[in-house]
């Protein structure tokens, strides 16, 4: 019989996954305290059921799931909704980051609805299959390929096809 999860476990995991899940919080939300929040929420969602994780490698994609489940229904909140929008953009989170398109792109992702930013920013940020994504969201294979399509053809829209060159020869049929 395999040993229960430790504490220090815990500690292991939140220091590998930290990044990357921040990275995912902050491009679902477009704003770096939020990011955190959201983070530190899905850490301790996940803290909570620890005692119960028989797999500790499957311990990372569980927060993950955490993770967009808990950004999910804060999009679902009613305060979410009233915000405005802006025309500044908030500070980059790495100010020694050169790549000039950033801005343009976090505006992009902004202006996507919650499913389908989720399913972009899980394809191309964080390397996720199609099942993977499923599996995280929730949700079947075939709703993740049409809101990858939908969200793409609407990134196309707002940035136009010199931004995306990357991404136009990404299938999501067989991935």
């Amino acid at each position: 019989m395999a040993r229960p999860p430790t504490d220090e476990d815990f500690a292991d995991l939140v220091h590998a996954a930290w990044p990357s899940l921040y990275r995912t919080a902050y491009l679902l939300l477009g704003d770096a305290a939020e990011a955190e929040d959201l983070t530190q929420t899905a850490l301790a969602k996940t803290y909570a059921s620890w005692g119960r994780v028989r797999e500790p490698a499957a311990a990372r994609g569980y927060a993950r799931t955490v993770l967009v489940n808990t950004a999910t229904s804060w999009f679902r909140r009613r305060s979410w909704r009233n915000e405005l929008p802006t025309e500044t953009l908030p500070e980059r989170a790495h100010p020694d980051a050169t790549n000039d398109d950033r801005p343009v792109l976090l505006a992009a992702l902004a202006r996507l609805a919650p499913r389908q930013r989720a399913v972009v920013v899980l394809r191309f940020y964080d390397d996720l299959s199609v099942a993977e994504r499923a599996r995280a969201l929730g949700v079947s294979e075939g709703t993740v390929k049409s809101q990858t399509s939908v969200a793409l053809d609407r990134l196309r829209d707002v940035l136009g096809d010199s931004l995306l060159h990357p991404i136009d020869g990404t299938s999501e049929k067989g991935v």
